[in-house]
């Protein structure tokens, strides 16, 4: 495991699924992390409890991704408290199963502001921060759909995916004067509740036909997160590492 020993990481999205999945391996690599949480404030809670057992220095803070003054609020406090950030990991996000022809403009604009819009309020600020530093790893948990395209026509999740992708080649050319290096992780199906809820039993049946090594687990992307995160990675920005167990490869 590569070391984040006096590291600070922030991650978003993190109170469940993959969001908790990467804080846990952050912490576990020896990162202090704070985590963001919309509404699950319990599961945050659980989320910290386990990560302070791993010896993070943890703490969780509700906000909005979507909403600029939360954003502030939430970079303001990790400074306030650990006086840096070094990590930042793009986590939040949701999904829906409509396919184009059941999606309506809010259905849109939901997942587009929730997904993408929230993504640039997060980098904007971070790399604000770690511009005045000179240092910094920004890590996208973006999605293989934003290259390939959805399995089952979620058109608003496919794009918004999309353009995470291509904000993170875009800022990793910004960034490399500052010592910022900016990258994605573009997962396949992992085994979370988004899952489960976006695609029913015989839908997951279906998928797990198409992928060599089955459905991948969270600390598949962690684990892959703590590497871009690391000193190790210092040379790599403007990457994207699929993970996604053989399902596409490119």
């Amino acid at each position: 495991m590569f070391s984040l020993k006096d590291k600070t990481a922030l991650v978003t999205g993190a109170s469940r699924g993959l969001g908790a999945g990467i804080a846990k391996s952050l912490a576990k690599a020896g990162a202090d992390v704070v985590i963001s949480y919309l509404s699950s404030e319990n599961r945050a809670i659980e989320v910290v409890k386990d990560l302070k057992k791993m010896g993070s220095d943890a703490m969780a803070v509700k906000a909005d991704s979507r909403k600029e003054e939360d954003i502030k609020d939430l970079f303001d406090t990790v400074i306030s408290r650990y006086k840096k950030l070094d990590i930042f990991v793009n986590s939040a996000g949701t999904s829906s199963e409509e396919d184009i022809f059941g999606t309506t403009l809010k259905d849109w604009n939901y997942i587009m502001d929730t997904n993408l819009t929230s993504t640039f309020l997060c980098l904007k600020k971070a790399m604000e921060i770690m511009k005045e530093q000179n240092y910094g790893r920004i890590i996208i948990n973006s999605s293989m759909t934003g290259y390939r395209g959805a399995e089952y026509g979620q058109v608003h999740y496919a794009a918004s995916k999309g353009g995470q992708l291509a904000m993170a080649k875009t800022l990793a050319r910004t960034a490399a004067p500052y010592n910022i290096t900016v990258n994605a992780v573009a997962p396949g199906p992992i085994e979370t509740e988004m899952l489960g809820k976006v695609h029913d039993p015989e839908k997951q049946k279906e998928l797990t036909k198409k992928m060599p090594l089955g459905f991948g687990k969270v600390e598949d992307v962690g684990d892959a997160i703590v590497y871009f995160a690391s000193d190790e990675a210092h040379y790599i920005t403007g990457a994207v590492l699929d993970i996604n167990g053989g399902m596409y490869m490119r």
